[in-house]
């Protein structure tokens, strides 16, 4: 069937939005771990933490917050067409953007703040430090 249909946004915004479902869930995994590590002690936690400080971890973080946002507007888009509004192509495409568009929006704000809430939480530690 992929060869007699033509490749159109919304064909590959709903494969997409599948696989942040999968992602999403592989991701909660991930999460789980780092609560029960959280719940075992510090050196556990400490594994859970060095893994997702390095650059896989973070890495995999900022693909698992885009999952985030992007199933969520998607699901959105979907709530809105299953009230029979947007179900014209042109409408459709839009809102398709609209999606992408607020999902890289809301990933690099996310990004933005937990960066900025950790380099003015680092600028607090040295200011509370003893100076010699």
């Amino acid at each position: 069937h992929l060869q007699i249909y033509r490749w159109q946004q919304t064909m590959a915004m709903s494969i997409l939005h599948r696989m942040t479902g999968v992602a999403l869930c592989i991701g909660g995994f991930l999460i789980a771990w780092w609560l029960i590590a959280a719940m075992l002690g510090e050196e556990q936690y400490n594994i859970a933490k060095n893994f997702a400080a390095s650059p896989l971890g973070l890495f995999m973080l900022f693909g698992w917050s885009f999952c985030l946002y992007y199933h969520l507007f998607n699901g959105i888009r979907h709530l809105i067409w299953d009230t029979v509004h947007l179900l014209k192509m042109q409408n459709a495409f839009r809102a398709g953007c609209v999606v992408i568009l607020l999902s890289v929006l809301a990933t690099a704000g996310t990004w933005y703040s937990a960066y900025s809430g950790h380099i003015a939480q680092e600028r607090i530690n040295n200011f509370m430090e003893p100076q010699p």
